[in-house]
């Protein structure tokens, strides 16, 4: 018995799928057939990129980077301060 191995796809595959059924110029099965993707995932693909189109255009929401790199830093920060509060635990103890 064989397990079925998902397919991962790339953010940018998503999107030209997605795009592609969004501009209606072919039916998504067609599109699942020259993609080699099932038409429900064409769908929610689609779904979801009309979903979070907004998103795109609104200035007061940072970017992914920016929220990634923020995090990064407050994860280095209080890595940093569990190691001083480690060795000062150490020093008190003595």
């Amino acid at each position: 018995m064989s397990k079925k191995i998902r397919k991962q796809h790339s953010a940018e595959f998503k999107a030209k799928v997605a795009l592609a059924a969004l501009r209606n110029e072919e039916p998504v099965a067609e599109l699942a057939s020259r993609y080699g993707v099932h038409p429900t995932m064409i769908n929610t693909w689609k779904r979801a990129l009309q979903d979070s189109a907004a998103e795109i255009f609104d200035k007061s929401q940072k970017s992914r980077k920016q929220i990634e790199a923020q995090t990064d830093e407050l994860y280095r920060q209080i890595g940093q301060l569990k190691v001083e509060r480690d060795f000062l635990a150490k020093g008190l103890s003595r």
